[in-house]
């Protein structure tokens, strides 16, 4: 990945929700995110950690697809994100991944088959998708840490290896305990409109990784 941006004052609200004066704030831009991986690995439940209970009740589910949207503020500016998750069926992949600004791959950090899944879920949505950003995202923080050590060093080694491989920035989540959920999209809007925003790594094992 490319080198951190400067650190931007504490104070600058760079990133906010905005549900309100919406009319005054000037016109919406739209981006779509999408967020794939398999099936009971967590999925809905960071998006909708994410979006917040009140807005995704305003989402909706076809067979194999689930839809919510955010808005932000972003430096004065509305942005909506049209987030879309794939919940276990590849055959879902090209309208979930076409015309995605960033990709989320997922899967559960307590399961290394779903680990394994991540290059077949990668390679066939970059064949709708070449220049969405790519992010690597371990969910279920808060079990995989109550795991040995050991397995948690086997586990984040191999997770960074392919976040390599996919030239992707690694982020493990707990969607019950809040643990990067909304650090990922601010990472996500950072780099999307190229803000002066700093994330830093943490490769401490026992602590949720974040690699780059």
């Amino acid at each position: 990945m490319s080198s951190s941006p400067t650190t931007i004052p504490a104070s600058a609200n760079v990133f906010s929700s905005s549900l309100a004066n919406k009319d005054s704030m000037g016109d919406l831009v739209a981006l779509k995110i999408s967020l794939l991986g398999d099936y009971h690995i967590g999925k809905t439940s960071f998006l909708t950690k994410y979006v917040g209970k009140e807005k995704g009740e305003e989402g909706f589910s076809t067979t194999g697809l689930n839809h919510m949207d955010k808005t932000l503020c972003v430096s004065g500016a509305r942005i909506s994100y049209n987030i879309w998750e794939v919940e276990g069926d590849v055959s879902h992949i090209p309208i979930a991944c076409k015309d995605s600004v960033a990709m989320l791959f997922m899967f559960d950090l307590t399961s290394r088959c779903t680990l394994n899944s991540v290059i077949s879920w990668y390679q066939q949505a970059r064949k709708w998708n070449q220049t969405a950003i790519p992010v690597l995202i371990g969910t279920k923080f808060d079990d995989f840490a109550q795991l040995p050590l050991h397995v948690q060093w086997t586990v984040a080694l191999q997770a960074r290896a392919y976040a390599k491989a996919l030239n992707a920035t690694l982020f493990f989540s707990s969607s019950a305990y809040n643990i990067n959920v909304n650090k990922i999209f601010k990472f996500i809007t950072a780099k999307i409109f190229n803000l002066p925003w700093t994330l830093e790594r943490n490769l401490t094992i026992g602590e949720p990784i974040i690699d780059y």
